[in-house]
């Protein structure tokens, strides 16, 4: 059967574009700016906006299919190389060399570091722009260091269309890097009021620790988003097109976000077949990749209390014991909740959720940047929280306009000890405190679980204790374990000694013992 002309104008397009692949990779005048592995849709993306912007970049995958038709279809007519080798990948690239990988984390990038290191020399630039562990950048930083080469570890977050149109890029690593990735890597970034949402983070596994940060308050969000949500549809009895309107509402205010907007548009996206919204046929159990444990997990390593981060991954793990859950739905009591609902003042009732969202979610960004202050202290790191704030401004999964108050914040006062003592947000806080509390003392009367609201009230009103019972906790401590305590300044006598660590026979039959030697 003879091919159609256009069957045949396509296959020649393709031999074509091979061929020119092959001489450019025969070359002896490398013209590749930049080289990427890893031909999935990021990866395709992240490539096509980088030639849109003027670089010519060199593409490879294990899968050399996949580069071929890259080439032919999508790179068509662009400034695109493609390659099927790491070998050839390098020998079209300008020195130093700058690769990017865009691989699953984990083994897959230890063995292409293995393939490229034989072909690269000292200067050379290798970025991990995958969702990696920071432990895992940290030890490839060093481990490149030792041989001149140069390791970049990167968050890219905005997904398929931030790759394409401009992601948020936060590099860290290997300094000396820097001034020969900041051109491209600036250019093809999200913009925010002109300025990119890319600037260096940090040595070493920065870029990623700030990424695992960003998707940890990621979590955060999406769960206080689902808690309103979930109370306005329980408590409230609004439908899901009400509902919608509500978020809409919401993103023409404080609460302008990305994640708010998709909210709105999945609440009005209905089956065709039977006009059903379609969330509402969604299995209620989450899923998660790891980086929000990841958060948690430092969090508790640092002993920073992220309590915001930690109950939106345990709501997670409880989503996902759906057959308990329905079991426990007809054994387990609660409040009564009819058909109507209870709420008489339906506007000062989504006033609430409004203040109870934005309250929680200045505290969910304090507890991130509290945690990431305290890593930079651990780590050795000078963390530019200005610029971390502008980094996720734009392009990236939380890209919201409360970030740009963040970002004045730290631009005002780069040493400020919390987010919670800058005027703007103890203000912000001040005026929805009321709310804050009104919307989840009507969840709890109503029996719907609001773990992220009610655990940022909860911290809130623990930072802002002058004293805690943690006092009753340690003489817990000690009469259980003798672990010691130390004592008030101002209550020292001759029992309980002045700048020591005390331990106290809790029975009554015996004095105090002075232990400062004591492992508190």
């Amino acid at each position: 059967m003879t091919p159609s002309l256009s069957t045949a104008a396509q296959r020649l397009s393709a031999i074509s574009n091979h061929v020119i692949a092959k001489n450019l990779t025969n070359s002896t005048n490398p013209r590749g700016d930049f080289g990427l592995i890893g031909l999935a849709v990021m990866g395709q993306n992240l490539i096509l906006n980088a030639a849109d912007h003027g670089y010519t970049v060199v593409a490879y995958n294990r899968t050399t299919s996949k580069v071929d038709h890259f080439i032919a279809n999508e790179a068509k007519g662009k400034s695109i190389i493609g390659v099927h080798s790491v070998k050839s990948l390098v020998a079209n690239l300008k020195r130093p060399r700058k690769i990017m990988l865009l691989v699953k984390a984990g083994d897959a990038v230890d063995n292409f570091i293995g393939q490229l290191l034989p072909f690269l020399d000292k200067g050379d630039i290798i970025i991990d722009g995958g969702n990696s562990h920071f432990p895992d950048s940290n030890r490839r930083f060093e481990e490149l260091k030792e041989k001149g080469i140069l390791f970049v570890g990167t968050g890219v977050s905005g997904g398929e269309e931030g790759a394409r149109t401009g992601p948020s890029l936060m590099p860290g690593g290997n300094e000396a890097a820097w001034p020969e990735i900041k051109a491209i890597f600036q250019d093809i970034a999200a913009k925010s009021d002109g300025e990119p949402c890319c600037d260096w983070v940090g040595d070493a596994g920065a870029g990623h620790y700030v990424k695992m940060v960003h998707n940890g308050i990621e979590y955060g969000d999406m769960q206080l988003i689902c808690e309103a949500y979930d109370v306005m549809k329980r408590v409230g009895k609004f439908t899901d097109k009400e509902i919608a309107d509500v978020f809409a509402k919401w993103n023409n205010g404080v609460l302008d976000s990305f994640l708010i907007e998709i909210t709105r548009d999945i609440l009005k996206f209905d089956d065709p077949t039977d006009g059903e919204p379609v969330v509402e046929k969604i299995l209620d159990t989450a899923g998660q990749k790891g980086t929000g444990k990841w958060t948690a997990i430092n969090a508790l390593d640092l002993g920073v209390p992220v309590t915001l981060i930690g109950e939106a991954v345990f709501a997670r793990c409880l989503s996902a014991l759906k057959a308990e859950r329905v079991k426990a739905s007809k054994i387990l009591e609660g409040p009564e909740v009819g058909a109507e609902s209870p709420i008489k003042d339906k506007q000062k009732f989504i006033d609430d959720l409004e203040q109870a969202l934005y309250a929680s979610k200045i505290i969910s960004y304090a507890q991130g940047f509290m945690l990431m202050n305290q890593a930079a202290k651990d780590y050795g790191w000078k963390l530019n929280n200005a610029g971390i704030a502008l980094m996720w401004r734009g392009g990236c999964i939380i890209r919201s306009v409360f970030l740009k108050e963040i970002t004045s914040a730290y631009r005002e006062n780069p040493e400020l000890d919390n987010l919670l003592f800058h005027p703007f947000f103890k203000d912000a806080i001040t005026k929805a405190q009321s709310g804050w509390r009104s919307a989840i003392g009507q969840a709890i009367a109503n029996g719907i679980p609001t773990p992220a609201f009610s655990t940022a009230l909860a911290f809130y009103d623990g930072l802002r204790s002058s004293k805690l019972p943690a006092n009753l906790l340690q003489a817990q401590r000690d009469y259980f374990g003798a672990h010691t305590f130390q004592v008030l300044p101002g209550k020292e006598n001759d029992f309980l000694p002045k700048d020591q660590w005390v331990h106290v026979n809790w029975t009554g039959r015996g004095g105090n013992v002075s232990a400062s030697n004591y492992d508190a």
